[in-house]
């Protein structure tokens, strides 16, 4: 992974109604959440939940799939492993 998508997820990761989201959904598995789920236990109206949701997926950070009529939000943890990784990779490794 590049920079660009460290920087994209934590710019995402960044906003206070997406960190929500995103940690909600981390809580949830690997199964994910239905989107009126998420809705309902938020209480973010529809179309603000539908731009955060959208956001997240652009980064990388969650995928979504329609079974029946119902689309679910799967976080993706190896994409949040990959950002924890980055962020600590270099740790110490300046200290004497």
């Amino acid at each position: 992974m590049d920079i660009e998508f460290f920087a994209k997820a934590l710019k995402e990761l960044g906003h206070p109604t997406r960190l929500q989201i995103f940690k909600h959904l981390v809580k949830s598995g690997h199964q994910g959440l239905a989107v009126g789920d998420i809705q309902e236990e938020l209480g973010i109206p529809g179309s603000t939940l539908s731009h955060h949701i959208s956001s997240l997926v652009a980064a990388g950070l969650v995928k979504q799939h329609r079974e029946g009529r119902t689309l679910y939000c799967v976080p993706q943890y190896d994409a949040l492993q990959q950002v924890i990784d980055f962020l600590q990779d270099e740790c110490c490794s300046r200290e004497a």
